[in-house]
């Protein structure tokens, strides 16, 4: 058993697959007055090979599902990027490798944890932002993808402000994460988190995650958060009855932020 992994992977009812593909079906007959619905999934904390992140990966280029990968830029270096590049290379078309940070470390002094926060000044956070970029696209050359997602699922209005000036094409964080993102700067916004819920309950925990689920998919877009250091076996399962019950779904749809930013669509 991991350590770090929610309380609901320690506790799965036997008859999982139903209830996952229950209310997907559910969510997705909501859909029927908007036409179709989009699924996204980002994985954060990229950078170190493991068995876990290759299990991931895997799992991903087996069901043909696109995956945005938050990649920290000072984890990476160029052997851990040769093997982490390999995990995509048969289909490097479902790869999208973004910018995590630079560090991710906390820099507020109270509060919640940030890295890109109010702690700091403009200086300062222009520097780590392009920091990170740069060693990004020295290793990844053109696997880079300029989208920003801030360690913590927060930032400062000026590092928004700044990834616009930078020429970013998005940032991604939480649903109604604040403050909003600056017009032109697309924000794909997180709506389900998988991996590091709070919970103590598995069964009520279960039910939470459910419930954040089904709204997320009739809403039209879902985005999912995954933190692949926090699986167990359990979470793979359930991860894995997730894409297969997704695959069958012609009315969701699983797309790419470059896919999002093409039809013209934002968070």
């Amino acid at each position: 058993m991991y350590r770090n992994s929610a309380a609901i992977y320690h506790s799965i009812p036997s008859d999982i697959d139903q209830k996952i593909d229950i209310c997907i079906q559910n969510a997705c007959n909501r859909l029927d007055m908007k036409g179709e619905g989009h699924i996204f999934f980002r994985a954060d904390d990229v950078a170190v090979p493991s068995k876990q992140f290759f299990r991931l990966t895997q799992l991903f280029c087996f069901y043909r599902m696109p995956l945005e990968l938050s990649v920290v830029p000072a984890w990476l270096t160029r052997i851990r990027w040769e093997q982490v590049k390999k995990s995509g290379q048969k289909s490097p078309d479902l790869m999208c490798w973004h910018q995590h940070g630079w560090r991710h470390i906390n820099h507020e002094k109270a509060g919640k944890k940030q890295e890109f926060g109010p702690n700091r000044s403009h200086d300062q956070i222009r520097k780590d932002i392009i920091s990170g970029r740069d060693r990004l696209e020295e290793l990844m050359k053109e696997s880079f993808y300029p989208v920003f997602t801030p360690p913590w699922n927060r930032c400062s209005l000026t590092t928004l402000n700044l990834l616009k000036e930078l020429g970013y094409y998005a940032v991604s964080r939480i649903k109604e994460s604040r403050p909003p993102a600056p017009i032109g700067l697309v924000d794909f916004q997180t709506n389900v988190d998988l991996h590091t819920r709070k919970g103590i309950n598995p069964s009520k925990d279960l039910d939470d995650l459910f419930t954040e689920l089904s709204r997320a998919i009739s809403s039209g877009t879902c985005g999912v958060m995954i933190h692949h250091q926090r699986m167990n076996d359990a979470a793979f399962s359930f991860l894995e009855l997730f894409l297969k019950s997704v695959v069958k779904r012609k009315e969701l749809i699983p797309v790419h932020f470059k896919d999002i930013l093409a039809s013209g669509a934002g968070g």
